[in-house]
Formats: structure tokens, sequence, C-alpha cells
């Protein structure tokens, strides 16, 4: 064998070693990490599409098992994983995760009490159970107590009041109702006629329509205050005349009755 096919098999031979052995680490490194445990990342408050896509890299897979609502939250935001984070897991293990819904949950008007009629700070509670805000709209003078709903609106529409509920109506938790509700004043009388009466009866008249009295001039000398006699008032009678209640009335007054009233006044 002459020296350069020596130095060819010798070549050889060393590749074929140089294969094998390149082959066997390659084989045992597979075999030492098939099966390898990882820690598992923290995936909650992330948006689930970001964390599959995290985990995929990882040989994991992301299954969402449940999905629940959350007022104030976007959807597909993980809120719980199983196994949790920091634990020893194996490639290709499925976690199971709880996610926020991107739809929120909605409440039948009819499955809530009746709100009209009802007073407003208990109704208040009722529906922050359910996760339903509440707000004031505005006031309307009613006769009864002040403070009870005349009214209900959701998403700008009248949805209850004193001719019933609309049907059909779906109310998103973390959604508001507005509301009117009752007031003593704020209501609209018509504006009385004073001229004529004494002093203690026009006093006494007031009351009732929640009006107040407000200046008073006097003509000549006042010897007693309460048989004295209307002679001019502000704002003036006039027939369908109205005025809102709270407010004031000024009055003239002299002590003699005048010649223009009748006996009868």
């Amino acid at each position: 064998m002459t020296l350069k096919r020596f130095l060819v098999h010798l070549l050889l031979m060393a590749l074929v070693i140089f294969v094998v052995f390149a082959g066997a680490l390659l084989w045992l490194k597979f075999y030492t990490n098939h099966g390898q445990e990882m820690e598992l990342e923290d995936y909650v408050g992330v948006q689930f599409e970001e964390a599959q896509e995290e985990a995929e890299k990882r040989s994991f897979e992301l299954i969402v098992k449940d999905s629940v609502h959350k007022v104030g939250q976007p959807g597909g935001i993980i809120l719980t994983q199983n196994p949790g984070a920091g634990r020893k897991v194996k490639e290709n293990r499925k976690i199971y995760v709880e996610v926020t819904k991107y739809q929120a949950d909605k409440i039948k008007l009819e499955d809530l009490s009746e709100m009209f009629g009802r007073e407003y700070n208990s109704k208040v509670k009722e529906l922050a159970y359910m996760n339903i805000n509440s707000k004031v709209r505005g006031y309307r003078h009613d006769s009864g107590e002040p403070g009870y709903i005349l009214d209900v609106y959701y998403d700008g529409r009248l949805i209850e009041g004193a001719s019933g509920r609309k049907s059909g109506v779906d109310i998103e938790k973390g959604g508001t109702l507005e509301f009117i509700l009752s007031e003593i004043g704020g209501g609209e009388v018509e504006v009385p006629e004073l001229v004529c009466m004494q002093y203690k009866t026009m006093s006494f008249m007031l009351g009732p329509r929640k009006l107040n009295l407000g200046s008073i001039e006097r003509v000549g000398a006042i010897t007693d205050q309460n048989t004295a006699y209307v002679i001019a008032q502000v704002p003036e009678f006039a027939q369908g005349a109205m005025m809102r209640m709270g407010e004031s009335i000024g009055v003239t007054i002299q002590q003699e009755k005048p010649e223009s009233c009748d006996d009868g006044q």
C-alpha cells in the first residue's frame, strides 16, 4: 500500500469516526432534552392571542376552559391559569386558562324588580349588586314624597314609567340606568288672585300652593296687618297665568277696604 492510499484510508476512517461521534452527540442531546421540565410563564393579565403565541414557541398548548364578563376589562384577558406560573412542566403540556368575555353579560329588564314608584336610594343598592350603575337624570314635581322614581332611561330611551315597561330591553352589566325623581318643588301653579283679600287670608292661601310671600309695600297707616287689604300684587293675576312653586309674590296693602272690592271679597 502506497503512502498516498494509506493517507486516504486514514482520512476516510477519521471522517467516519467524526460522523458517528457527532450523531451520537445529537441523539444524546435529544434523548436528554426529551421530556425535560421547564418553568411555566405567568400568563395572567396577558391577552390570550399573545400568550398563545409565546406558549407555542415553548411547545405548550393554551386551552380556554371558561370565560367570564368583567366590568371595565376588555375581552380576551387571561384571568387564571392551571398549572400556575412557576410550575415545572414538560413540553406539549396543556395549560388551561380562564379569560374575560368580549361581550358583556346582559340582564333582561323584566328580570328586574319594578322601579317606578320605588324609593331611589334603596333601588340604587339593589341594582349595584347586579353590576348596574344608577344616575339621576333630573327631577319633576310630584304630589307624593320626594326622591321616588318617576321615569327610567337606558341608552337615551324611556324604558319604564307610569305607563309601564318596554319589552325586549336587555341591560348590560356595567351599564347605567338614568332616573327622573320626584320632588316637592319645581311644579307650576296658577297665579292666584290676591287683590281685595285680607292679609291673613292671603297668607294662608299661599301655603298649599307652595308659594312664598315676597316684598310687602304699605299704603297709609297700618293699624292691624292681619286685617289689612291687598290692593296690588306682583306678578299680577291673569287667567291661565302660571308660576313655579317656590317663587314669591309681592303685595301692596292698605288698612281700609278698597271701594273697588265687592262685598263678597
